[in-house]
């Protein structure tokens, strides 16, 4: 097939970036008229306390649901979201700001906002370390001209403690099979952290491929650990990463909900055969929570043992964006 002539690329790209700007106003629209039926509570009477509980996006509001009866009575807070996560006291929502923007919001145990600032793009993943010190989120953005279709993601991390922000770790160093690596069409998403608040877990595409990478903050670099691994969510234990994997290594088929042990890369398919696009998140040492969509776009959230064994169970409804506040 020859390549896009210039003015056809250009006609993608626009409409790619109108569509994208579509869809963040129907979403901004659609979360105000869900705000006018739902009935959340206050704020300060949701809270990010650890316990046995999840933390949720439903009805477009920060929410927090019973571990143990996840179909129980919902905590609606006042707190708009369109992505949630949580970690030792420390949150982090992802917000319209205005019909064309979004704001980053980190929040405090009884989500009080304690930073905000704008984040470009639309949302898609969000982060916070399991000491609740380091804060990630990634978006999808336009306009940048060496990604097919005309948009790609930013994906940044902001120390609590100290203040320090990285708005996109494409100012990071990258060490690709042991060589230094440049390539202007570098993308990365999906930030995953250690427990010592310095090394994190990403992917990155690039040349047609996605990479598990291992980052330090500190030092700004990043280097490749294995292929075909996208949106990497490390276990409590620190030893495996759970994440999606393209079928077949071409995202155009669907992903595979998959468990990588990073002592041997030896990759273990979980029970669930959905396609899942999502960044999973470890509901403890032993299973894993996604998001599924249905026809029309309705989340729901679903769980499954991270051994490969068992099969899939619904955990809620109409909800999305989970993290286990303990």
């Amino acid at each position: 097939m020859s390549e896009l002539s210039t003015r056809t690329k250009v006609i993608v790209a626009a409409s790619v970036t109108v569509a994208l700007a579509a869809v963040g106003i129907g979403y901004v629209q659609l979360a105000r008229n869900k705000a006018t039926t739902a009935s959340p509570v206050p704020a300060a009477a949701v809270t990010l306390d650890p316990g046995p509980r999840l933390l949720v996006v439903s009805d477009r509001h920060a929410t927090t649901v019973s571990r143990d009866d996840p179909s129980g009575p919902r905590q609606v807070s006042g707190m708009e979201c369109v992505r949630v996560y949580a970690a030792a006291g420390t949150g982090v929502c992802i917000q319209p700001e205005t019909a064309w923007s979004y704001q980053l919001v980190v929040l405090d145990r009884e989500l009080r906002a304690t930073r905000s600032f704008a984040v470009p793009g639309l949302p898609n993943r969000a982060r916070v370390s399991a000491s609740g010190r380091m804060v990630a989120w990634t978006t999808f953005v336009g306009g940048d001209s060496y990604s097919t279709g005309g948009f790609s993601t930013r994906t940044g991390i902001l120390d609590t403690r100290t203040g320090a922000l990285v708005t996109t770790l494409e100012e990071f160093a990258v060490t690709r099979d042991g060589k230094p690596y440049r390539n202007v069409d570098v993308n990365f998403w999906g930030v995953t952290f250690t427990a010592d608040d310095n090394a994190f877990y990403a992917t990155m595409a690039t040349g047609g491929k996605r990479y598990l990478v291992r980052g330090d903050f500190a030092a700004r670099t990043l280097r490749t650990v294995t292929e075909n691994v996208e949106c990497p969510s490390l276990s409590p234990d620190g030893t495996r990463i759970a994440f999606k994997q393209a079928v077949g290594g071409d995202p155009q088929r669907g992903w595979r909900l998959s468990v990588l042990d990073l002592a041997t890369l030896a990759v273990t398919n979980l029970a669930e055969t959905s396609s899942v696009d999502d960044q999973p998140a470890w509901l403890d040492d032993g299973t894993v929570a996604y998001t599924l969509r249905g026809p029309d776009g309705t989340p729901s959230i679903w769980s499954v043992p991270a051994g490969g064994t068992g099969k899939p169970a619904l955990l809620l409804d109409e909800a999305e964006s989970p993290a286990a506040l303990g």
